[in-house]
């Protein structure tokens, strides 16, 4: 027959382990949370201003630069070639950079014998540039869509760039953390709160019928 102190020592290692565990969970949701917690609120607002993009009015402002290449950059062109994606050679782009204050450098190019044609797309905007190979005449254009529409294209990912791409991955994995760790906390301390399932399952049933019934 055990003894008062033989059934508390399960008891107390159940405890215990329980107390590692809400520790651990704590520890992770929350520097997952501090992580989030501002890529979470952009990611949120914006959300809510893409499923409303036509409501909300947007004035596009398009800007125009010319220049000249000189001499020396507009023979640099003929390293191209007569048609090529190849990006611009690098004097050339640091130089258009200097002038027209235009990032170009590897970026790829649309060549043929008598044009240069580069992509030049934004978030919130859209742009471009141009360069005649026989006058060496430049324009660059470049369209902005105000603040609301760069937010929205930071939600999307469009035309951000690399590290853009890196932050979205790692935000999302910090998001899951934070999530599972929540979901883990909640499953230690239902117990002691009745309504705890009754909600997470309100939360998935409430989506799960709003695309059965009303998405077609």
């Amino acid at each position: 027959m055990s003894t008062p102190a033989t059934a508390a020592r399960p008891a107390a290692a159940l405890n215990a382990r329980r107390s590692f565990w809400l520790k651990q969970l704590h520890q992770w949701h929350w520097i997952s949370a501090g992580l989030s917690l501002v890529g979470m609120i952009l990611f949120a607002v914006t959300g809510i201003t893409l499923n409303h993009a036509a409501q909300i009015p947007a004035e596009p402002v398009t800007v125009e630069q010319t220049a000249v290449l000189p001499a020396p950059m507009l023979s640099r062109l003929e390293a191209l070639g007569a048609e090529t994606t190849d990006p611009l050679p690098g004097a050339v782009a640091r130089w258009l950079d200097g002038e027209l204050g235009v990032s170009t450098a590897g970026k790829p190019t649309e060549t043929i014998d008598v044009e240069v044609y580069v992509a030049l797309p934004a978030p919130g905007g859209d742009g471009w540039l141009t360069i005649d190979r026989a006058t060496g005449d430049v324009l660059h254009e470049q369209t902005t869509n105000g603040w609301i529409a760069y937010l929205n294209d930071l939600h999307k990912g469009r035309n951000t760039g690399v590290v853009w791409a890196w932050f979205i991955d790692i935000f999302a994995g910090a998001c899951v953390v934070f999530c599972l760790t929540g979901l883990a906390l909640l499953w230690l301390h239902a117990r002691g709160r009745p309504s705890t399932w009754p909600l997470v399952g309100l939360g998935l049933l409430i989506p799960l019928i709003i695309a059965l019934i009303f998405i077609h």
